[in-house]
């Protein structure tokens, strides 16, 4: 739970226990009904901060579960991404591996050509 809903549970019930203390203090009651009096407001204190603490926890794991299931959205969005770069990247090189093959026999019949080209000119020279 945060700091703030803390710190505003623990001044609900001290704020309040002051507040309930000194109203049946001051009240001209005997000590019997300022004992019931002061027991009955601290009952409803804690039930009051019983029930803040719960609605506190309650928005805290809502706020959790909303934070994991974005998680878990960008999670499978990163995965998609990933794999869609994957496929681009192996085309790419699939391509790549492509034109090596083809340039390198490209290459080869012209080192051909030409050894065949000084051949030739070797014969007419001699």
């Amino acid at each position: 739970m945060s700091d703030r809903a803390n710190d505003f549970i623990k001044g609900l019930v001290i704020g309040g226990l002051v507040g309930a203390t000194l109203g049946i203090l001051y009240a001209p009651k005997s000590g019997k009904e300022t004992r019931e009096d002061i027991a009955r407001k601290a009952d409803e204190l804690m039930a009051k901060a019983r029930e803040e603490y719960e609605q506190a926890i309650d928005k805290s794991k809502r706020a959790y579960e909303s934070a994991i299931r974005r998680l878990k959205e960008v999670e499978a969005s990163v995965k998609e991404k990933v794999e869609d770069a994957e496929e681009k990247v192996s085309g790419l090189a699939e391509r790549g591996k492509e034109a090596f093959q083809d340039n390198k026999g490209r290459l080869k019949k012209a080192i051909e050509a030409g050894v065949e080209a000084f051949k030739e000119e070797k014969e007419k020279i001699t």
